[in-house]
C-alpha cells in the first residue's frame, strides 16, 4: 500500500493532517501524482461515490464595485474592459434558472459585484428565488457580498440554500490582495449566514503569489469555519488588474491543491471553479478524482468551457451527474 493510500485511510478514520503531511501533498513528486489522486479518490468516493454536482453562475450585477481586490476585473481599481450593468431583474434571473435546469445543473448561483447588497437587490433575489424554487426546484446559492443579519434571514426565508463568501487566501496573505475590507469581515459574514441557517460556501483563489503555507492555512481555516462547499479557484490573471501577468501555476500543482483540500476537508463538497480551463487544461478530468463538483458555463467576466464538453467529460469518466428531484424525467 502506498503512502498516499495509507494517509487516505487514516483520514477516513478521523485523522487530521499534520503541517508536514499537508506540505508533502503540495510537494508530491510529479511521478507520484497519480498515486496521490488515487488516495484522494478513496476519500471522495467514500463520501460522494462517483456523483458530480453541477453549478452555474448568473452574474446578476457586473462591475461598479468600490472594492480593490487585486484579482478582480470588476473592482474599482481594474481597467479591464468588461461589461458593466446594475442588478438584473427578476425575469432575467428566472431565465438563467431555466437554462441551468436544462443543463442538468443542481445549484444555481446568483452572484453580484459590490461590497454588499442594497435593499432593492435583496428584494429582487427574494422574489426570484421563491419562483425558482416553485418552478425548477433548484438549489440556490447567493453571493452578494458582506451581509447584514436581517438580510440573511430574508434570504433564508425565501429559500436560499447556500451563501458564498470566499476567504480567497490566508489571513496572513489577505492584506496583499485587498485593503478595502478585512479577512475578519469575510469570516463575520460567514458567521451571519450560519446563524440564519443558510449553508456556508467559502473557498480560495490559488496562484495569487501566496506561499504553499498560505494554501495550507486557508484550507484549515475553511475546515474551522465548517464551510459545506469549498470552491477552489485558480487565478485567471486578467489584463487591467493588479495581478495581470501573474502565471505561477501548472496543471500538476493544481491537482495537488485539489488533493490537499480533499485530504483536509474530507466530507465537504470540493468544487473546481474559476480558472479550471486555463490552468488544468488537458488534465481537467483528473481533478474530479479529488473534487466532486464543477461549474458549467461561463464565470463572472471570463468564459468557461462549452457545457456539452463538460457533460461529455463526465460521461467519459464514468461519473454521474447529481440531479435535483424531477430533473431526470423533465430532461428525457
Amino acid at each position: 500500500m502506498t503512502y498516499w493510500m495509507t494517509l487516505a485511510g487514516r483520514v477516513l478514520n478521523g485523522w487530521e493532517l499534520t503541517d508536514e503531511e499537508a506540505m508533502s501533498v503540495l510537494n508530491c513528486p510529479d511521478d507520484d501524482l497519480l498515486q496521490l489522486l488515487h488516495g484522494a479518490f478513496q476519500i471522495r468516493k467514500h463520501y460522494y461515490g462517483k456523483k458530480v454536482k453541477l453549478n452555474m453562475i448568473m452574474n446578476a450585477k457586473s462591475g461598479l464595485c468600490p472594492e480593490n481586490c487585486g484579482y478582480c476585473s470588476q473592482s474599482a481599481i481594474s481597467t479591464a474592459p468588461i461589461q458593466k450593468y446594475s442588478f438584473m431583474t427578476k425575469e432575467d434571473l428566472l431565465k438563467g434558472a431555466e437554462k441551468a435546469y436544462n443543463l442538468k445543473v443542481g445549484t444555481y448561483c446568483i452572484v453580484a459585484s459590490g461590497r454588499g447588497p442594497s435593499p432593492r437587490d435583496v428584494d429582487v433575489v427574494v422574489e426570484a428565488v421563491e419562483e425558482i424554487k416553485e418552478k425548477y426546484g433548484l438549489k440556490v446559492c447567493a453571493c452578494l457580498g458582506i451581509l447584514k443579519p436581517e438580510q440573511a434571514v430574508r434570504l433564508k426565508s425565501a429559500g436560499v440554500d447556500r451563501y458564498n463568501h470566499n476567504l480567497n487566501t490566508s489571513k496572513e496573505h489577505h492584506p496583499s490582495i485587498t485593503t478595502s475590507h478585512t479577512y475578519d469581515n469575510r469570516v463575520s459574514t460567514l458567521e451571519v449566514v450560519k446563524d440564519a441557517g443558510i449553508s456556508p460556501c467559502s473557498g480560495v483563489i490559488v496562484g495569487m503569489k501566496e506561499t504553499k503555507k498560505d494554501v495550507i492555512n486557508v484550507a484549515r481555516s475553511l475546515k474551522a469555519i465548517d464551510a459545506d462547499s469549498i470552491p477552489v479557484n485558480f487565478l485567471h490573471a486578467i489584463a487591467g488588474t493588479p495581478l495581470e501577468g501573474t502565471d505561477e501555476l501548472n496543471p500538476r500543482y493544481c491537482l495537488k491543491v485539489l488533493a490537499l483540500f480533499r485530504y483536509i476537508n474530507p466530507t465537504k463538497e470540493i468544487r473546481i471553479s474559476g480558472g479550471r480551463e486555463v490552468n488544468l487544461r488537458s488534465l481537467q478530468p483528473l481533478g474530479l478524482y479529488a473534487a466532486n463538483s464543477i461549474f458549467v458555463g461561463d464565470y463572472l467576466t471570463t468564459e468557461g468551457q462549452e457545457s456539452t464538453a463538460d457533460h461529455k467529460m463526465l460521461e467519459d469518466l464514468g461519473f454521474e451527474i447529481e440531479l435535483v428531484p424531477g430533473q431526470a424525467e423533465a430532461l428525457c
